[in-house]
């Protein structure tokens, strides 16, 4: 997992990201057919009417690694949401993940397992972004720019989980990634980011969980066309939120499609919140790394499943902005501290 930090100007940092990736040689398979093309030139004038200054840090990429911008812009906003032709045509997007947050004494900690296939894990980044007129926040993500989850200055955690969606029902609009990024930049809290994320056009179904270090924490349940708010469930020794990806909420199990492996989703919700009636007691970060381990349940063990697999682990702390994560399997790699967000933010 490669480790940046970006600060200043929105386009000087895209430039040195292309500076990055012209000294690494890396190029980009901006394979995009009449629909996709259509979706991304449709998003991008959304993304630069809520979100200018990202669109100024992809210029400073397309300009600095001579790319079409508009092509550019458009294959990152189909990704996660209609880059069914991405890696050798592969028929449809495969992701899995589990994201939540729980809330216990006063402590507010986040988890995720980062599931995908395999060949996305070599370019996985966890980003440190002190951008100029906007939150410092830490990004983790197997793309760029935009990303899956994070935590900013302010002890906000936003995380996305990716839901199957029906072609013909995708609209113009931000995909789920570039709403964690957006969310990261601008939300300070709870309230906060619920309120931005209600103005935002939505182009796929996603779900998008928002936790803040005053133990506020709820799912937003997107389709391109309507937006629930879950609330965390209330149990004898706290309260949690969990999402993976389907949706959960009676309103909205409607829009899931039949007959898509969602790799265990049901399982794996059921697993953290059986984790946290039962084990999660004293040591709070050791448990839940273990819960991500696989060891109260399913929650990583894809060896079944052909080229697919949990590309990382975090766990957040929202109180310190302490950061823990496993760069791979969890079950094979240890969870390193990842201090740079609280250093940066508390000075030391």
């Amino acid at each position: 997992m490669y480790h940046l930090r970006l600060k200043g100007e929105h386009y000087q940092m895209g430039v040195k990201r292309g500076k990055i990736f012209q000294k690494s040689n890396i190029t980009f398979p901006l394979h995009l057919d009449k629909f996709q093309l259509e979706y991304g030139e449709k998003s991008e004038q959304l993304l630069k009417k809520f979100f200018p200054e990202v669109c100024e840090e992809i210029r400073g990429v397309t300009d600095t690694i001579g790319a079409d911008y508009k092509l550019f812009a458009s294959w990152m906003l189909c990704m996660g949401c209609c880059m069914y032709n991405l890696e050798d045509n592969i028929p449809v997007e495969i992701r899995g993940c589990t994201a939540f947050a729980f809330s216990k004494d006063g402590n507010v900690i986040y988890g995720r397992n980062n599931d995908l296939p395999p060949y996305l894990k070599d370019g996985s980044k966890s980003e440190i972004y002190s951008p100029t007129n906007g939150n410092r926040f830490n990004i983790t993500t197997s793309s760029f720019i935009n990303g899956e989850e994070g935590v900013n200055e302010y002890g906000l955690a936003v995380a996305m989980t990716f839901v199957m969606t029906d072609l013909k029902k995708i609209r113009p609009g931000f995909n789920s990634c570039f709403i964690v990024r957006y969310l990261l930049e601008k939300a300070d809290n709870v309230e906060n980011a619920i309120s931005l994320l209600m103005k935002l056009p939505i182009s796929s179904n996603c779900n998008i969980l928002v936790a803040d270090k005053n133990g506020e924490m709820v799912v937003i349940e997107c389709t391109p066309h309507s937006k629930k708010i879950r609330k965390p469930l209330n149990l004898e020794n706290g309260k949690i939120i969990c999402t993976v990806n389907s949706f959960t909420s009676d309103e909205m199990k409607q829009y899931n499609i039949e007959n898509v492996n969602t790799y265990h989703s049901e399982k794996r919700y059921q697993v953290v919140v059986d984790t946290f009636s039962t084990y999660i007691k004293e040591n709070l970060i050791d448990t839940t790394e273990k819960l991500l381990k696989g060891d109260y349940g399913f929650m990583c063990q894809y060896d079944d499943e052909p080229d697919f697999e949990t590309v990382w682990s975090s766990v957040f702390n929202l109180n310190n902005l302490m950061i823990y994560r496993a760069e791979g399997d969890p079950r094979k790699k240890k969870f390193l501290i990842d201090s740079r967000l609280h250093d940066y933010v508390y000075g030391k």
